[in-house]
């Protein structure tokens, strides 16, 4: 019976918001396709600010691949295409949560250099991944730490374990932010563990995308868990309203236990990312561990994204869990954890690819779930392999999205003829996010290679340099590539119409 109610609650608030979603579309379709004189004069009017709107775009400093994608559209529905664009990308919205985050960050930024400064001894001694590391600290604000171990989970299933016994070890808080939860036999035992220990007088906060869960959770589902002691706030509710809003969806998972140990990956808390339920095969998947300095900075990053817009506002130096001693935890390479934000003009999480890929000198391999890139990831691909690196990738053989696949095997061909090695997971589906090379650094995090991790989503990682994880990394992708196949060029030829639909997708690509 309660099975039930929860069903209706649900449909009844997902249909509303797409309802209200549709009658704005049947709006617009009406204004377009009326044949009153005022009519006419209205699609005059929208003409002529298509016109305004394209000269706009062409001027505005975005990635040419956006600006195509719109231009296109607005040369297809040069009525509707402009106005469109002016409903998703002049409102107020994105400018009030761009000060709420500018003031959260202007709060944490001294903070994430409690630990100390270690830029200048990585100065002094690897001169290589200088960059790199100056890149992520100086410019993009997320230091380096040394104190720091890290533990590499090659699977969902293992990762799942050892966040249990991590959350059971909670001593003062517990922290988790995640872009889908989805209620079974990966989330219930966690939020079992939260519920206690927020008895016990811990500060347990969860945070969620409230359209990464948009069909997967009941529509009380905060209040559920705020009875149970568990403090939740939703990410950016989705509302029925065209807006660019809609689009920056919080893509990050974080644990941060105490300060001191921190998980992320591409794991989700559902039960196909531990092979409970086996959506699409077998879900291979990734995650790291960081104990020690390191940890901080994904607790800060996390308390960021809460703070944003919130009524009170935390201390953030309270939760310092070294205040009084230092780090009593030995270092294991040097391991710089960051985050990338749509609401800057910073594309963080594609500068750490492209700079891994630029500074290979033997290898660089990538798991990743999506292949849609815009050209400057697709020259650094190309220019690698055709400079004599080893450049492999690895993608999902079977995917969750027909027309995100389409788009991926239509850049297949031309990373191919580079000499890049394209693989396909043909066991399932391939969701991890990780870059390893030159056996020396690595990336573990959230972000894929397409438009929407890279440029429209909040997203987070954690770099790697001279650490044990680094092999470990590498080791589950050598582990992989004998159950993935190798594309060849043969594989890539197709016919004349699914050519023109693979052309056709490739221009919306950014919008998918």
């Amino acid at each position: 019976m309660k099975q039930k109610k929860w069903v209706r609650v649900l449909f009844r608030q997902r249909v509303f918001v797409i309802s209200i979603l549709f009658i704005q579309i049947g709006f617009l379709l009406y204004l377009i396709d009326a044949t009153s004189l005022s009519s006419r004069y209205t699609g005059w009017a929208l003409n002529a600010v298509s016109v305004v709107v394209c000269i706009y775009i062409v001027n505005k400093k975005e990635k040419s691949a956006y600006k195509l994608t719109w231009i296109f559209t607005i040369m297809l529905f040069p009525i509707f295409g402009g106005l469109l664009y002016i409903l998703f990308y002049f409102q107020s919205n994105p400018r009030k949560l761009r000060r709420y985050f500018a003031e959260s960050d202007l709060r944490c930024q001294p903070l994430f250099l409690l630990p100390g400064d270690s830029l200048p001894f990585l100065m002094e001694n690897y001169e290589t991944c200088l960059p790199q590391a100056r890149y992520l600290q100086e410019y993009a604000g997320f230091p380096i730490y040394v104190h720091t171990q890290t533990e590499y989970f090659p699977s969902g299933e293992t990762f799942f374990k050892k966040a249990l016994e991590e959350l059971e070890k909670a001593e003062r808080y517990i922290f988790l932010e995640f872009f889908i939860l989805r209620q079974g036999q990966m989330l219930d035992p966690i939020l079992d563990i939260l519920e206690r220990k927020a008895r016990e007088g811990l500060d347990v906060r969860l945070m969620y995308d409230d359209l990464g869960c948009f069909m997967s959770l009941p529509s009380d589902f905060q209040h559920q868990l705020e009875r149970r002691g568990i403090q939740c706030t939703i990410f950016n509710h989705f509302k029925p309203i065209f807006s660019s809003l809609q689009n920056n969806r919080d893509h990050r998972k974080i644990i941060s236990i105490d300060g001191k140990v921190a998980f992320t990956g591409g794991m989700n808390l559902a039960d196909e990312y531990i092979n409970i339920y086996p959506k699409y095969g077998h879900w291979k998947d990734a995650a790291i561990m960081i104990e020690g300095e390191a940890a901080w900075s994904l607790t800060l990053i996390f308390l960021q994204m809460w703070n944003s817009g919130q009524k009170v506002q935390d201390n953030c130096g309270d939760f310092y869990p070294w205040r009084n001693d230092p780090c009593p935890v030995s270092s294991d390479g040097y391991v710089q954890p960051y985050a990338d934000s749509p609401i800057d003009t910073e594309n963080v999480g594609e500068h750490v690819y492209i700079q891994i890929i630029n500074n290979a000198k033997e290898y660089v391999y990538i798991n990743t779930p999506y292949l849609v890139v815009d050209d400057n990831l697709l020259s650094a691909l190309t220019l690698a392999a055709k400079s004599g690196v080893d450049v492999r990738i690895i993608t999902p053989h079977r995917w969750d999205k027909w027309f995100v696949r389409m788009v991926s095997r239509s850049y297949y061909r031309q990373l191919i003829m580079a000499g890049v090695k394209v693989y396909e997971y043909t066991e399932g589906f391939n969701h991890s996010k990780t870059f390893v090379s030159d056996d020396k650094v690595a990336t573990v995090g959230t972000t894929n290679l397409d438009f929407r991790s890279l440029y429209l989503h909040f997203e987070c990682g954690v770099w790697i340099y001279k650490s044990s994880a680094v092999a470990k990394v590498k080791e589950d992708f050598l582990n992989t590539v004998p159950i993935s196949k190798l594309i060849s060029l043969q594989d890539c030829v197709r016919g004349p119409v699914s050519t023109f639909i693979r052309d056709v997708l490739r221009i919306f690509a950014p919008l998918m």
